[in-house]
């Protein structure tokens, strides 16, 4: 597979919906489908909404990680499309719950990723994971991070040394006006892409939700080049973005010596980087 196309949402999540929330992934799937999506990808919480105050508090008793997996896959299972979408996932234990983006297909789930860098807020309130998983559709690999998690360049190194082509940037990012957050988020993403050679996707959540959080709508599309594929704004409906990611770009770009600086690291020079102190 040469070629695959892909959706990034920007969605309206509002807190603790969950049906109304499964009920809106299934529709904007389907408006997918028809751009010839074969990955879709929501934003941050995008299940069960974002929240800073005692998150078990939002959902129903009889909502839980297994029953919002299972709807997921069922949906990927009708239209034959890979699904990325966000909830919370709560332990069975009495532990923090997690921020967990989860990655279902027509028959099962094909990778969980939970959270690893929590912002100062987030902490003390949700858990953070500790794996760095890579995923795999067709002939492209893809990793995930999660809104908070885009500021830390060596994940995505991190990522690009695992052979990731593409990264997506789920969020959950509130405040500003949808052009504002786009420029923030171009001061780090056109580097991640830049750097590492490989596809940025990101997109947030969009609207006002009943705790009062605003969520500026953006979408957006890097290439290994550093720059803006495509892009999208919304203040407050639903929208898509649809593209097309071509692997024979990527190894023509990465066949530049002299703009493509992965392969010449010298890590042996990088020891300072896990030194704790």
């Amino acid at each position: 597979m040469d070629r695959i196309n892909i959706c990034a949402v920007c969605m309206y999540s509002e807190l603790g919906e969950v049906e109304e929330n499964l009920k809106k992934t299934e529709d904007l799937c389907l408006k997918a489908a028809e751009k010839g999506a074969d990955i879709i990808c929501f934003p941050e919480l995008s299940i069960t909404g974002y929240i800073l105050k005692d998150p078990a508090n939002i959902l129903p008793r009889y909502y839980n990680n297994k029953y919002i997996i299972n709807k997921l896959i069922d949906i990927c299972n009708r239209l034959n499309k890979v699904i990325i979408a966000g909830f919370i996932e709560f332990c069975e234990s009495s532990c923090l719950p997690y921020i967990t983006q989860i990655i279902t297909g027509p028959d099962s789930i094909i990778g969980i990723y939970r959270k690893t860098h929590l912002s100062p807020i987030e902490q003390g309130i949700y858990r953070a994971g500790d794996d760095v998983p890579i995923y795999s559709f067709g002939d492209f690999l893809f990793g995930i991070q999660l809104c908070y998690e885009a500021h830390f360049p060596e994940l995505s190194t991190l990522m690009a040394i695992k052979g990731v082509d593409i990264i997506f940037f789920p969020h959950a990012s509130p405040r500003g006006t949808p052009k504002q957050k786009l420029d923030s988020w171009l001061r780090h993403l056109r580097a991640r892409a830049f750097d590492n050679g490989i596809f940025i996707i990101a997109c947030n959540q969009v609207g006002k939700v009943r705790n009062g959080l605003f969520f500026p709508g953006v979408a957006v599309a890097i290439g290994p080049n550093g720059k803006i594929i495509n892009y999208i704004f919304t203040e407050r409906k639903d929208v898509i973005l649809p593209l097309s990611i071509d692997k024979s770009y990527l190894s023509t770009f990465r066949s530049q010596y002299m703009g493509y600086f992965l392969p010449y690291r010298r890590p042996e020079l990088y020891n300072d980087l896990i030194d704790k102190k």
